[in-house]
């Protein structure tokens, strides 16, 4: 008997989905803590302890391919079952590794289970849900999925300070664990087998190409990656920015990175709650041009250089709340367009997301002058690519049916 989502209570089914989508800011937040220590556990550079990050973001950013065709024509639970086993192994693998080319290994393993979440959450959403209603349920899911950068980077300090960068891994197995023990008893299958695909492996494979023939698809995953991309331009250059730039102590960074969460989570709560009334084309329109005109105050305070730390933050906390607006009702407006190859779908749009916001955040590294004009200038830009690309590709139409 195939298990459904209408089977299960719906506060454990959107807490199970969203801890699912959570899996990479738990692998890569809780860990970065531990960084140091653990080069200096296995006598290695802080650059070689780095590629184990990078090995993470590899693996995610291309595994995610694998999985969403193999979903269409299989079903959910099965990939997402094994992807999960082999992010729990890996994990668990992790905390035993002797050496640094284990670890690196290791590593990308963990990356290529664990993307499997959020591929097959976001498609196993589109699997019950349709357009607006998908919208919402996505918006909750990044609720939930919010509290993992708040929260993993304290969590993995003290397991730091306490039991060592190992238990760090330990943490993620078990939250592995967990994750497979919510698809056996809360998600189930959500994709029945009448409507799987019948594809042979070339047939899957050639589903990508039918999605990037697709103009409109197109241009809601590039303008929802587009503004990702500023988020990693974020992530990348606010370290340098707040802490050498304008000396705010290293310990109350947190601090304000968990402000700019919160605007991100506060975004998500609104979206969900005026989605249904709006419509999730219409309103991910207006986020965009509200990404876009903050990231351009953003760049203006950076080359005027006025205003301090403030007037920096608060145009960046702007573009990051319209975030909360932009990652659902793109997705959701993606997938409608192949409601037959929700996987397929989830699984491009996550890697052009991932693969589009790792090149941002790269360039802010590689352009780093000593000032917050590199920050500034990627997120404006993305901002502004963002729109643009939705304005030519996805217009919005008030009278469109």
């Amino acid at each position: 008997m195939v298990t459904t989502i209408a089977d299960r209570p719906r506060p454990f089914l959107i807490l199970a989905l969203g801890a699912l989508t959570a899996v990479a800011p738990m692998a890569t937040d809780m860990y970065l803590p531990g960084l140091p220590a653990l080069a200096d556990d296995l006598g290695v550079s802080p650059t070689g302890a780095q590629l184990t990050l990078s090995a993470f973001f590899f693996g995610f950013g291309g595994g995610q391919l694998i999985y969403g065709p193999i979903a269409d024509r299989f079903g959910r639970r099965v990939p997402l079952l094994a992807g999960l086993a082999l992010f729990t192994a890996a994990s668990f693998g992790c905390a035993l590794a002797d050496n640094l080319a284990t670890l690196i290994v290791l590593r990308f393993l963990e990356a290529l289970g664990g993307c499997a979440g959020p591929v097959l959450a976001r498609a196993a959403v589109r699997d019950l849900y349709g357009g607006d209603r998908a919208a919402r349920v996505l918006s909750t899911m990044v609720l939930v999925m919010g509290a993992a950068p708040l929260f993993a980077p304290l969590l993995g300090g003290q397991l730091l300070l306490f039991a060592g960068w190992r238990a760090i891994f330990l943490a993620l197995s078990a939250f592995g664990a967990v994750c497979l023990l919510a698809v056996v008893f809360v998600l189930g299958e959500t994709l029945p087998v009448e409507r799987r695909l019948r594809a042979s492996a070339f047939g899957m494979i050639r589903g990508y190409g039918l999605l990037l023939a697709n103009p409109r698809y197109l241009g809601f995953s590039l303008a929802a990656a587009s503004i990702t991309g500023g988020l990693f331009a974020y992530l990348t250059g606010s370290p340098f920015v707040f802490i050498v730039l304008y000396g705010v102590p290293a310990e109350h960074f947190g601090f304000l990175f968990a402000i700019n969460v919160a605007g991100l989570m506060l975004g998500a709560s609104i979206n969900r709650r005026i989605v249904m009334r709006l419509g999730a084309h219409r309103v991910l329109a207006r986020a965009l041009f509200g990404a876009a005109a903050a990231g351009v105050v953003l760049l203006a305070v950076a080359l005027i250089g006025r205003g301090g730390l403030v007037a920096l933050f608060v145009p960046l906390w702007c573009y990051l709340t319209c975030m909360g607006f932009v990652g659902a009702n793109a997705m959701a407006c993606g997938l409608s367009l192949f409601p037959e190859r929700a996987g397929t779908a989830s699984a491009l749009t996550g890697t052009i997301q991932f693969t589009i916001g790792a090149t941002c955040g790269a360039l802010v590294g590689v352009l780093n002058d000593g000032t917050a004009l590199p920050m500034a200038a990627m997120v404006a830009f993305a901002g502004m690519s963002g729109l643009m690309i939705q304005r030519r590709l996805a217009p919005y139409r008030p009278d469109a049916t």
